[in-house]
């Protein structure tokens, strides 16, 4: 095989850059629409469980922890995506010798970044929950779940690098397939160790590290099976510039999503002071929040593989055709979605808590953010393609600006206007974004465009002098 050829031979992976966009982007969505639904679900089925079968301060123990997790894994995460970009690039570019040598990349950071994520993780936990302002009713059980979590993240991480690669490569499949079998061992190793074996919330982490494992071996098994990343010895030698190119795209991401998460945290400190009753109902919106945001999401997942392929082969025009189809998907989501959010906040708030002031907490929360939910939508769409194109500084940025944002809502509106701040943080953070991210795509593809324009007409130029 040489440098610049790829032997498509397994048709799980898809080619972005040949054929109508709709029906690539579609066909790529859905699978990865049902990936992330089902990783939704099963946290949610986590939730209820944990609600249900130990009680509001157990689920505000757990809930207690999502500021945390999403500091340490959205880190992890936005990494990966950062990696799978160039990995997408180098594939749509048709460059195997490349894409070969960066997967080799992913990979010796991925191990690096697990084991180090995993143990700073544990032994900051207690001082991490303190600066919370955790309750010592539920203290206890955010250790116990917290110590399990972290102890286990390179189990989450290994899946998280595996399906961003996966996905750069256009098969979405694959990671369907392995949360499939996650969610169903997580689900029911969470209803036996709680119900049958009457264990406290570490019951529930340790589903949560088998069913991951399971996702990580799934993942494994078919990356090692596609032709185009098979690795020899060779391309793990002198890798100091790809290592290089690696962090200097995947950082920004992964900085972006670790600094949301840190304004994040600061409303979990806000909220935590008010009580075990806030606590809990703020874990029930942020679990309805993450769902309901979901299929908009998934639109930004897949048109960040579509934009780094395209623009990896040169073709610039195709990613404005394929973000009027995630456009699309985002914008349908919300009309759909943020309904449910406006009309039935009372219906969704019973089904995880059990508590009537909780429950008028969440119908507090969910209608406007429901209402408001279309700049978030339209975020992950642009955001997505701003990254696909390998220009992640100004959405880092934007991330800045959601911490500084929800800091300053948070801290001066509780205290006067109560638990409706929690909802107008999340709304002021996502427009501020979506600005920063607007100007952003407007600056790299004027940029890119009028460059295309130019090299058109030079060419046009030189062929009519030529002719005469």
């Amino acid at each position: 095989m040489n440098n610049r050829s790829l032997n498509v031979s397994n048709k799980k992976e898809i080619d972005f850059t040949q054929g109508s966009p709709s029906k690539l982007i579609l066909s790529f969505y859905w699978p990865l629409l049902l990936t992330s639904m089902l990783q939704q679900l099963y946290n949610f089925a986590d939730t209820w469980i944990v609600g249900k079968g130990l009680g509001d301060n157990a689920l505000a123990a757990v809930g207690n922890m999502g500021s945390l997790f999403f500091l340490i894994v959205g880190f992890s995460f936005g990494l990966a995506n950062g990696f799978g970009v160039l990995i997408a690039q180098s594939y749509g570019a048709k460059d195997i010798e490349t894409l070969r040598h960066r997967f080799a990349g992913v990979i010796e950071l991925g191990a690096v970044l697990a084991v180090t994520l995993s143990i700073g993780s544990v032994m900051f936990l207690p001082h991490a929950l303190r600066l919370l302002r955790t309750d010592e009713l539920i203290m206890a059980d955010s250790l116990k779940y917290g110590y399990i979590v972290f102890g286990g993240l390179a189990t989450g991480i290994c899946y998280n690098i595996g399906a961003s690669v996966l996905r750069a490569l256009g098969d979405s499949r694959t990671p369907l397939k392995a949360i499939i079998a996650s969610s169903i061992i997580n689900v029911v190793l969470n209803y036996f160790f709680i119900f049958t074996l009457h264990m406290g919330v570490e019951g529930v982490a340790i589903a949560t590290i088998i069913a991951q494992i399971v996702s990580s071996i799934i993942c494994i098994r078919r990356l090692r099976e596609i032709d185009e990343i098979r690795l020899e010895k060779k391309y793990f030698a002198n890798e100091n510039r790809v290592f290089l190119e690696l962090l200097g795209n995947g950082l920004p991401m992964a900085f972006m999503n670790s600094i949301t998460a840190v304004g994040c945290m600061v409303v979990q400190y806000f909220v935590n002071g008010f009580g075990v009753v806030y606590t809990a109902a703020y874990a029930a919106c942020s679990k309805y929040l993450n769902l309901f945001m979901n299929p908009a999401a998934t639109a930004g997942n897949a048109m960040s593989a579509y934009t780094s392929q395209n623009y990896g082969a040169g073709k610039y025009k195709r990613i404005l055709e394929g973000m009027k189809v995630c456009l699309g998907i985002s914008l349908t989501s919300y009309f759909l979605l943020g309904a449910l959010m406006v009309l039935a906040p009372e219906f969704l708030a019973g089904i995880l808590l059990s508590g009537q002031e909780q429950i008028d907490l969440v119908c507090i929360f969910l209608p406007r953010c429901g209402v408001m939910m279309v700049f978030l939508n339209i975020l992950f769409v642009v955001r997505s393609c701003v990254q696909g194109m390998g220009k992640p500084m100004l959405p880092m940025i934007s991330g800045i600006l959601e911490m500084f944002i929800r800091t300053f809502v948070i801290a001066f509106f509780i205290g006067k206007i109560g638990f409706k701040a929690t909802a107008y943080t999340e709304i002021g953070a996502w427009i501020g974004a979506l600005a920063i991210n607007a100007y952003a795509f407007y600056i790299a593809m004027y940029g890119i465009l009028l460059k295309e324009k130019n090299d058109f007409q030079q060419n046009k130029e030189l062929n009519r002098r030529v002719t005469t």
